[in-house]
């Protein structure tokens, strides 16, 4: 467990190091909620809500809201269908030209997960088709993200999480963004956890470092639905 403390505090000031000699100088934050409501065997809701600020405490950036009907194909294989809004204010410093935008995104989703010895590996492949309005002018964008999420358990308690994930746009330049993390976990429960972490998020010509604080509360409610709709005699 030490060592894998270590080495997760390597990652941050390796990142941290090179925060200081390319893009943004301000640290943001994102601060965030995930939810897999289950209902039934087959299906669950997903429920999402994000608020980025692009300094740690203030100058609010954005805020989505996404939700999706869950498939469970089996414990390892989830395909979702869901919508999302985004909501962004393009104004921090006052760049010129800078404006407010608005997004409506439907996207579809495909997670597969394995293991190897204590590694928790998840595989999630994602389509966005992205409405977005920028008050003068609207355009439709289509995109395809590909996220690796690598998790190791460190006791029933603690455990330390990592990805990377690519955004590829579907038109124009092909490189949209890539997003490294890794964050220290803890389960508060059995079917809810913490996580707090660091998230370098890379654009073509800058670089956001970005402090984030996630909550995840996954609960059981289908003996609630069989409440609601019990089974005829």
């Amino acid at each position: 467990m030490k060592k894998s403390i270590v080495l997760l505090l390597v990652f941050f000031g390796i990142s941290s190091g090179m925060a200081q000699n390319t893009g943004e100088n301000v640290w943001g934050a994102w601060y965030m909620y995930f939810g897999m409501n289950r209902v039934s065997e087959k299906w669950s809701i997903h429920t999402e809500a994000q608020f980025r600020y692009y300094e740690t405490t203030g100058n609010f950036n954005q805020i989505l809201l996404r939700t999706g009907a869950n498939y469970h194909l089996n414990p390892n294989a989830i395909a979702t269908l869901g919508y999302a809004f985004i909501g962004t204010d393009g104004t921090f410093e006052e760049p010129p030209g800078a404006i407010d935008s608005e997004e409506h995104r439907i996207f579809q989703q495909f997670i597969l997960k394995n293991k190897v010895g204590e590694f928790l590996f998840e595989h999630r492949y994602r389509l966005e088709q992205r409405f977005i309005d920028f008050g003068p002018r609207s355009e439709t964008q289509h995109r395809a993200r590909y996220r690796l999420q690598v998790t190791l358990p460190l006791t029933d308690i603690f455990f330390l999480n990592f990805y990377d994930e690519v955004f590829i746009n579907l038109q124009d330049e092909i490189f949209g963004q890539n997003r490294l993390y890794g964050a220290v976990g803890l389960n508060v429960t059995e079917n809810s956890s913490v996580q707090i972490g660091y998230l370098k998020n890379h654009f073509n010509a800058i670089d956001f470092d970005r402090f984030q604080i996630g909550i995840f509360y996954n609960p059981d409610l289908r003996g609630i639905f069989k409440k609601a709709n019990p089974t005829p005699n």
